[in-house]
């Protein structure tokens, strides 16, 4: 009590205990969802490293087409690969829009691409399923051309497919030859052999027997060999030899992979172009006076036949 008489009120505290809030949980969420991505990652790795050539590109097509085209069953080879609607500078409109067209492929129609890819995939398969054959596969080049489906079968320098400087087929370029032309039967479509070489000359160059003779040999020489091993012999529409005039990419003329046989199933625009090379006429005036002058100068009167 104090000196004034008046009370002092009695203040009494106590401590209050509250439980320990949880707290620190979120990194575990968030350490979960990265365990899962890791092993999603790994799942697809897993999968990829798995999967055929084939399958692997099937995957890359399927990756490649827009969603609204594949929810609409459109052609995705006329699809934009923009993601903003029209592509242009205003993304409101469709103007500027480019359309994916595969240049070689742009005049094929669908059925007759789907039947080559078809066919490329019946061949790797063929290929796989023979242990021999599959130790070949880094000699075996499969791809389109503006022609159609090209196999291109080339040279190595420690495994040639044909002796040195001759048309003669080594064992293995046999086999190939004889388990791919089975599969060649397939399709109606018309097939082109050539043949070509490195740039190595012959001693006598290019006035005798030289790269030209050699390559046409040798297209000529597989041709025999797929026609023994079944193929239908009608369905040869150009056999030609090439010499080393055309390269491979990014290959020198003297590389090994350049002495290779390419043959080509064509499809049907290629084909009719070939035709149509053979069966168009000379205009008169190359023609007429080209007939007289042989004519003429054969005394015997018999064309110029020998």
């Amino acid at each position: 009590m104090s000196s004034g008489g008046e009370r002092r009120p009695l203040v009494i505290k106590r401590k209050r205990v509250q439980a320990a809030a949880h707290h620190g949980g979120s990194w575990k969420i968030a350490y979960a969802d990265f365990m899962t991505a890791l092993m999603a990652l790994f799942l697809v790795l897993w999968i990829l490293s798995t999967a055929t050539p084939s399958q692997l590109e099937h995957i890359a097509e399927y990756f490649r087409t827009p969603l609204a085209v594949a929810l609409t069953g459109g052609d995705k080879s006329t699809a934009s690969t923009s993601a903003i609607p029209g592509g242009g500078d205003n993304p409101t409109k469709t103007d500027g829009e480019v359309r994916r067209v595969n240049v070689q492929e742009q005049t094929r129609s669908s059925d007759e691409q789907r039947n080559l890819r078809n066919l490329r995939d019946r061949l790797q398969s063929v290929i796989q399923s023979d242990p021999q054959l599959r130790e070949l596969s880094s000699q075996l080049r499969m791809d389109f051309s503006p022609e159609g489906l090209r196999v291109q079968i080339v040279d190595s320098d420690k495994r040639p497919m044909f002796e040195l400087g001759s048309d003669r087929l080594e064992p293995y370029m046999q086999k190939i030859l004889s388990r791919i032309a089975p599969v060649l039967n397939e399709m109606p479509n018309p097939i082109s052999i050539s043949g070509h070489t490195d740039d190595l000359p012959y001693a006598g160059g290019e006035k005798g027997y030289s790269n030209w003779e050699l390559s046409a040999d040798r297209a000529n020489a597989s041709r025999r060999e797929l026609i023994a091993a079944g193929l239908a012999p009608d369905k040869l529409l150009r056999v030609a030899g090439m010499g080393s005039r055309i390269t491979l990419p990014n290959t020198l003329p003297s590389d090994d992979v350049n002495r290779r046989i390419s043959i080509v199933v064509l499809d049907n625009r290629a084909a009719k172009a070939i035709e149509q090379q053979e069966k168009t006429p000379l205009p008169s005036d190359f023609a007429t006076p080209l007939a007289d002058n042989v004519g003429s100068s054969d005394p015997g009167g018999d064309g110029g036949k020998v």
